[in-house]
Protein backbone atom coordinates (compact mmCIF):
# COMPACT_ATOMS: atom_id res chain seq x y z
CA UNK A 1 0.00 0.00 0.00
CA UNK A 2 1.34 3.27 -0.89
CA UNK A 3 2.18 6.50 1.07
CA UNK A 4 1.28 9.74 -0.63
CA UNK A 5 2.36 12.57 1.03
CA UNK A 6 0.53 16.19 0.28
CA UNK A 7 3.12 19.00 0.41
CA UNK A 8 1.56 22.65 1.60
CA UNK A 9 0.74 25.47 -0.55
CA UNK A 10 3.78 26.89 -2.06
CA UNK A 11 5.93 24.28 -1.01
CA UNK A 12 7.18 21.10 -2.99
CA UNK A 13 8.54 17.54 -2.51
CA UNK A 14 11.51 19.28 -1.76
CA UNK A 15 10.45 20.36 1.85
CA UNK A 16 11.53 18.92 5.21
CA UNK A 17 8.65 16.65 6.19
CA UNK A 18 8.58 15.12 2.76
CA UNK A 19 12.17 14.60 2.64
CA UNK A 20 12.00 12.88 6.03
CA UNK A 21 8.94 10.86 5.32
CA UNK A 22 10.84 9.14 2.13
CA UNK A 23 13.96 8.81 4.34
CA UNK A 24 12.46 6.69 7.10
CA UNK A 25 10.35 4.97 4.80
CA UNK A 26 13.29 3.12 2.63
CA UNK A 27 15.28 2.92 5.70
CA UNK A 28 12.26 0.61 7.85
CA UNK A 29 9.69 -0.13 5.38
CA UNK A 30 10.94 -0.12 1.91
CA UNK A 31 7.87 -2.12 0.94
CA UNK A 32 5.79 1.06 1.29
CA UNK A 33 6.38 3.61 -1.72
CA UNK A 34 6.71 6.96 -1.15
CA UNK A 35 4.24 9.20 -3.80
CA UNK A 36 4.25 12.69 -3.32
CA UNK A 37 3.92 14.75 -6.42
CA UNK A 38 4.81 18.12 -7.11
CA UNK A 39 1.67 19.95 -7.11
CA UNK A 40 0.01 22.31 -9.51
CA UNK A 41 -0.60 25.57 -8.39
CA UNK A 42 -3.58 25.84 -9.94
CA UNK A 43 -5.78 23.92 -7.06
CA UNK A 44 -8.35 22.11 -9.93
CA UNK A 45 -5.12 20.52 -11.47
CA UNK A 46 -3.58 19.90 -8.12
CA UNK A 47 -6.51 17.71 -6.99
CA UNK A 48 -6.98 16.08 -10.30
CA UNK A 49 -3.14 14.81 -9.89
CA UNK A 50 -3.81 13.69 -5.73
CA UNK A 51 -7.16 11.65 -7.56
CA UNK A 52 -4.93 10.26 -10.06
CA UNK A 53 -2.32 8.87 -7.29
CA UNK A 54 -5.00 7.71 -5.28
CA UNK A 55 -6.69 5.78 -8.18
CA UNK A 56 -3.71 4.38 -10.00
CA UNK A 57 -2.62 2.83 -6.59
CA UNK A 58 -5.46 0.20 -7.62
CA UNK A 59 -6.60 -0.26 -3.45
CA UNK A 60 -6.32 2.04 -0.22
CA UNK A 61 -3.25 4.46 -0.18
CA UNK A 62 -1.87 6.56 3.35
CA UNK A 63 -2.73 9.87 3.21
CA UNK A 64 -0.08 12.59 4.65
CA UNK A 65 -0.99 16.43 4.29
CA UNK A 66 0.61 19.03 5.84
CA UNK A 67 -0.90 22.49 5.64
CA UNK A 68 -3.09 22.98 2.54
CA UNK A 69 -1.97 19.23 1.89
CA UNK A 70 -4.04 19.15 4.69
CA UNK A 71 -6.94 20.38 3.28
CA UNK A 72 -6.40 18.51 0.42
CA UNK A 73 -6.16 14.97 2.33
CA UNK A 74 -9.33 15.57 4.27
CA UNK A 75 -11.41 15.94 0.85
CA UNK A 76 -9.96 12.71 -0.33
CA UNK A 77 -10.26 10.63 3.12
CA UNK A 78 -13.65 11.45 2.61
CA UNK A 79 -14.22 11.04 -0.75
CA UNK A 80 -12.06 7.55 -1.22
CA UNK A 81 -12.63 6.70 2.24
CA UNK A 82 -8.87 6.58 3.37
CA UNK A 83 -6.89 7.20 6.41
CA UNK A 84 -5.31 10.81 7.00
CA UNK A 85 -3.05 11.60 8.95
CA UNK A 86 -2.70 15.57 8.82
CA UNK A 87 -0.26 17.85 10.16
CA UNK A 88 -1.03 21.73 10.92
CA UNK A 89 -3.99 21.40 9.11
CA UNK A 90 -5.20 24.14 7.40
CA UNK A 91 -8.94 24.50 7.45
CA UNK A 92 -10.29 27.55 5.58
CA UNK A 93 -7.25 27.98 3.29
CA UNK A 94 -9.44 30.03 0.57
CA UNK A 95 -9.93 32.73 3.47
CA UNK A 96 -5.89 33.37 4.00
CA UNK A 97 -5.41 32.77 0.22
CA UNK A 98 -6.74 36.47 -1.08
CA UNK A 99 -4.06 37.91 0.49
CA UNK A 100 -1.51 35.81 -2.18
CA UNK A 101 -3.66 36.66 -5.14
CA UNK A 102 -1.22 37.84 -7.94
CA UNK A 103 2.52 36.73 -8.28
CA UNK A 104 3.66 34.02 -6.43
CA UNK A 105 6.92 32.42 -6.55
CA UNK A 106 6.83 28.23 -4.85
CA UNK A 107 9.57 28.62 -1.62
CA UNK A 108 11.33 25.56 -2.97
CA UNK A 109 11.83 25.88 -7.07
CA UNK A 110 11.26 29.69 -7.27
CA UNK A 111 8.62 28.39 -10.01
CA UNK A 112 6.41 31.75 -10.79
CA UNK A 113 2.52 31.28 -10.57
CA UNK A 114 -0.26 33.82 -10.76
CA UNK A 115 -3.15 33.49 -8.45
CA UNK A 116 -6.63 34.72 -9.25
CA UNK A 117 -9.89 34.70 -7.39
CA UNK A 118 -10.77 31.11 -9.37
CA UNK A 119 -8.63 29.44 -7.80
CA UNK A 120 -9.31 30.90 -4.24
CA UNK A 121 -12.65 29.98 -5.40
CA UNK A 122 -11.49 26.36 -6.37
CA UNK A 123 -10.30 25.42 -3.19
CA UNK A 124 -13.60 26.65 -1.30
CA UNK A 125 -15.23 24.28 -3.55
CA UNK A 126 -13.37 21.28 -1.83
CA UNK A 127 -14.58 22.13 1.56
CA UNK A 128 -15.56 19.05 3.45
CA UNK A 129 -18.91 20.62 5.16
CA UNK A 130 -19.38 17.77 7.74
CA UNK A 131 -16.64 14.55 8.22
CA UNK A 132 -18.21 11.26 8.16
CA UNK A 133 -15.61 9.41 9.35
CA UNK A 134 -13.54 10.63 11.98
CA UNK A 135 -12.07 7.24 13.21
CA UNK A 136 -9.96 7.93 9.68
CA UNK A 137 -8.30 11.11 10.50
CA UNK A 138 -4.82 11.66 12.96
CA UNK A 139 -4.53 15.45 13.48
CA UNK A 140 -1.05 16.98 14.85
CA UNK A 141 -0.97 20.06 16.06
CA UNK A 142 1.97 22.45 17.72
CA UNK A 143 -0.30 25.40 19.08
CA UNK A 144 3.17 27.64 18.48
CA UNK A 145 1.90 27.66 14.39
CA UNK A 146 2.64 30.92 13.48
CA UNK A 147 0.61 30.71 10.31
CA UNK A 148 -2.24 28.81 11.29
CA UNK A 149 -4.26 29.16 14.06
CA UNK A 150 -4.19 25.49 16.16
CA UNK A 151 -7.44 26.08 17.66
CA UNK A 152 -9.61 25.83 14.13
CA UNK A 153 -7.88 22.67 13.51
CA UNK A 154 -9.07 21.25 16.93
CA UNK A 155 -12.42 22.62 16.52
CA UNK A 156 -12.82 21.14 12.95
CA UNK A 157 -11.39 17.63 13.58
CA UNK A 158 -13.30 17.48 16.79
CA UNK A 159 -14.19 13.69 18.02
CA UNK A 160 -10.88 12.44 15.49
CA UNK A 161 -7.50 11.10 17.07
CA UNK A 162 -5.63 14.46 18.04
CA UNK A 163 -1.91 15.11 19.37
CA UNK A 164 -1.43 19.08 20.28
CA UNK A 165 2.07 19.93 21.52
CA UNK A 166 2.62 23.20 23.12
CA UNK A 167 4.90 25.29 20.94
CA UNK A 168 6.50 24.02 18.01
CA UNK A 169 5.63 26.51 14.86
CA UNK A 170 4.05 25.76 11.23
CA UNK A 171 6.23 23.41 9.62
CA UNK A 172 5.74 20.91 12.87
CA UNK A 173 9.03 20.70 14.86
CA UNK A 174 10.54 16.94 15.39
CA UNK A 175 7.93 15.43 13.37
CA UNK A 176 9.95 12.42 12.30
CA UNK A 177 9.81 11.25 16.02
CA UNK A 178 5.98 10.51 15.14
CA UNK A 179 6.49 8.54 11.60
CA UNK A 180 6.70 4.85 13.49
CA UNK A 181 2.76 5.43 14.86
CA UNK A 182 1.64 7.63 11.54
CA UNK A 183 2.55 4.51 9.53
CA UNK A 184 0.65 2.23 11.95
CA UNK A 185 -1.95 4.29 12.02
CA UNK A 186 -2.42 4.19 7.87
CA UNK A 187 -2.29 0.67 8.20
CA UNK A 188 1.08 0.24 6.05
CA UNK A 189 3.09 -1.50 8.25
CA UNK A 190 2.74 -2.76 11.87
CA UNK A 191 5.12 -3.40 14.98
CA UNK A 192 7.45 -0.38 13.37
CA UNK A 193 10.03 1.14 15.31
Amino acid sequence: MPLVYIHGFNSSPASLKARQTAAWLQKNCPEVSFVCPALASDPARAIAQLQLEVEKAGGPVGLVGSSMGGYYATWLAEKYRLKAVLINPAVKPYDMMVDYLGVNANYHTGERYHLEQCHVNAVKDLEVPVLQNLANYWVLLQTGDEVLNYRLAESRYNGCRMTIEQGGDHSFQHYERHLPAIIEFLGLATGVS
